[in-house]
């Protein structure tokens, strides 16, 4: 299995790139910290580190290089990277446009761009592979009105609806979309948009990707998903 995840330096995307490595899968990470990157590189041999942001259109086709020439192509892509748009978190009349722009090019665009940049990979995978997944991370923000999540809900909403359409599109050519909430966990963002939360209440980083490795195994033909 060749996979990309972006935002793939800390929280539940770090947990993704050492969950597909243990499965023994070839995995490109995104973030756009070098330091971070060249870190988690080192640290995760068989890891491929690409710098860049998501939210900007410039940096989208140079990531996409980068993730197609390490691995030789891509049958999974996981779009992780989030942003909340505003922390601390703000009612919608008072967020600020930029803040609601913010959240919408990292957890919107960003994927859109990305996976159309790898679409031509990702249905090379599907026909000579059998299939290819598509994941983009959601929330429970997606679907539920919560007071103060608003950019990042409205945001995670659209990409929730994306996710659909993509999949009613591109089923017939073997490229699948999931979209799926991991859940509350105990990561960076999370302590960022809720503070005083406790931690020993939400989910480890690591019990929520062996669950999405588990939803993208399942979405790919059975040979390739057990690996």
């Amino acid at each position: 299995m060749r996979a990309a995840v972006t935002g793939g330096t800390s929280g539940l995307g770090l947990a993704l790139v050492r969950e597909l490595l243990d499965r023994g899968a070839r995995v490109a990470f995104v973030a756009r910290g070098r330091d971070r990157v060249e870190r988690v590189a080192r640290e995760h041999p068989g890891a491929h580190g690409v710098v860049g942001d998501i939210s900007i259109k410039e940096d989208i086709y140079p990531i996409a290089i980068q993730i197609v020439g390490e691995l030789g192509g891509v049958d999974v892509l996981v779009n992780n990277a989030s942003d909340l748009g505003a922390a601390p978190l703000k009612l919608l009349a008072d967020t600020d446009c930029e803040e609601l722009e913010r959240a919408l090019a990292t957890n919107v665009t960003g994927p859109f761009r990305l996976t159309k940049a790898l679409l031509g990979a990702l249905a090379a995978s599907a026909r000579e592979r059998g299939g290819a997944v598509v994941l983009n991370v959601s929330s429970d923000a997606a679907v539920n009105a919560y007071p103060s999540w608003g950019a990042y809900g409205a945001s995670k909403a659209a990409l929730r609806h994306l996710s659909h359409i993509w999949n009613a599109e591109l089923a017939t050519e073997g490229v699948r979309f999931l979209s799926v909430d991991p859940g509350d966990m105990d990561t960076p963002m999370h302590a960022m948009a809720v503070p005083d939360a406790d931690p020993a209440t939400l989910k480890r980083p690591g019990v929520a990707a062996r669950e999405l490795v588990d939803a993208i195994a399942a979405a790919l033909p059975a040979e390739r998903g057990a690996s």
